[in-house]
């Protein structure tokens, strides 16, 4: 079953939090506040964060930018992944996507069953991985945030978790970028 191996060194990953929103300050952004705040805590490194508009195309330019940054190896966006005609984080992070990670929204979407109930069939929350980079789209609540960290990335960010992470194949996400 799953657990921590002690005897690993944990590696600290280097995040960006995209906080996707019309109305959303620096000042009130408590969904970013959340995930930047357990990152760091984890002993990982929050490498960049922004505030963008529920705009697709805007959405899109910067995750792409930001799989392009060789200091940047995980991009968690929140905001923008319900189902009215402003939810656009899950089409922008899907135009990026080289390979969708579908268990993801599966295991969200359990984990929100045992907080929120039926609501959790409202979350469209999805993963994939571009240019080496891995990609998480979240809901824009607090409370989502932090049952997507606490239940499933602060485990799969972390090295030393068996049997498998998303940390230890991270070398290789971008190995069909350098066949020849």
């Amino acid at each position: 079953m799953s657990r921590i191996d002690e005897s690993l060194e944990f590696i600290p990953v280097r995040f960006a939090v995209l906080t996707v929103s019309d109305t959303r300050s620096a000042g009130d952004d408590r969904s970013g506040d959340t995930l930047a705040g357990r990152i760091e805590a984890a002993g990982h490194v929050l490498a960049e964060r922004a505030i963008c508009r529920d705009e697709r195309a805007e959405i899109a330019a910067r995750l792409r930018g930001w799989c392009a940054d060789p200091g940047i190896d995980a991009v968690i966006s929140t905001g923008g992944t319900g189902l009215t005609g402003r939810d656009v984080s899950v089409e922008a992070h899907r135009d990026v996507y080289e390979k969708e990670i579908e268990a993801f929204g599966t295991v969200f979407t359990m984990v929100s069953l045992d907080k929120i109930g039926t609501s959790a069939i409202q979350s469209r929350a999805c993963a994939g991985v571009a240019g080496g980079t891995y990609l998480f789209a979240l809901p824009g609540s607090p409370g989502a945030c932090k049952d997507a960290w606490d239940e499933i990335l602060a485990v799969q960010f972390d090295y030393r978790h068996r049997p498998c992470n998303f940390v230890e194949i991270m070398p290789r996400l971008d190995e069909h970028l350098r066949r020849k």
